[in-house]
């Protein structure tokens, strides 16, 4: 599971709501969210977005720092 996946499941299993209610709210199908707290993968961009952004989660991408190839 990566981190951005295991922050989410992180945020579902630290909320007081149920699973039920953070799809509903979060507008995605139960089964989307049941998947992602199974470790399966294949969610998609936007169903990742919903969730982060219901749970109150900011998804941040940076540049990595540059590294020498060979070294």
């Amino acid at each position: 599971m990566g981190k951005l996946t295991e922050a989410i499941v992180t945020a579902v299993n630290a909320s007081e709501e149920t699973p039920s209610s953070i799809a509903k709210g979060a507008g995605v199908a139960r089964s989307q969210l049941s998947r992602l707290l199974s470790g399966e993968r294949g969610l998609n961009s936007e169903t990742i977005e919903r969730l982060a952004d219901y749970l109150g989660l900011r998804i941040t991408i940076e540049p990595k720092a540059k590294t020498r190839k060979g070294r």
